[in-house]
């Protein structure tokens, strides 16, 4: 069962974070799926990460609805993931149950901790999925740099 980390964004947004994890999954050839709520949000993170940098760091990657789903390496959606994750990536307090991480290598929940909203969702997802036993990992860059902070179940 793979481990979710938590990121508890303070200095970053969500966008050029989720670049950034985007990458590096993509560097241990990951399929990834980024889970957000709302399609004109996913639309909007469409047209960022076909413009969010140089041709070496393009992210290849499709928004759900269209023909080629199951093959996208880096799918946008709001719910199911027929790409086949390795990695599943909640945005914006989307959903990720206990459930549908047996397959996977990992699970990102990234979240705007200046949000008391996003913080209070984020903290009610640790305590769901802690309580069903995951591994969860807590990530925060208030220092400036990423440091664990916390762990359960690991």
């Amino acid at each position: 069962m793979a481990e979710v980390y938590f990121y508890h964004l303070t200095r970053s947004g969500v966008e050029p974070t989720l670049v950034t994890l985007l990458g590096r999954a993509r560097q241990q050839e990951w399929r990834v799926a980024v889970r957000g709520v709302g399609r004109a949000r996913l639309e909007g993170l469409d047209s960022a990460l076909w413009t969010h940098g140089a041709n070496d760091a393009f992210l290849p990657h499709g928004l759900a609805g269209g023909d080629h789903d199951a093959a996208q390496p880096i799918l946008l959606t709001e719910g199911p993931t027929p790409n086949a994750p390795d990695c599943l990536m909640s945005i914006d307090g989307a959903e990720i149950s206990p459930d549908e991480l047996s397959p996977l290598k990992r699970a990102c929940i990234l979240f705007d901790g200046t949000d008391g909203e996003a913080l209070s969702r984020a903290r009610a997802q640790w305590t769901a999925l802690t309580g069903a036993g995951v591994g969860a990992r807590y990530w925060s860059e208030e220092s400036g740099k990423w440091e664990e902070k916390a762990s359960k179940n690991v």
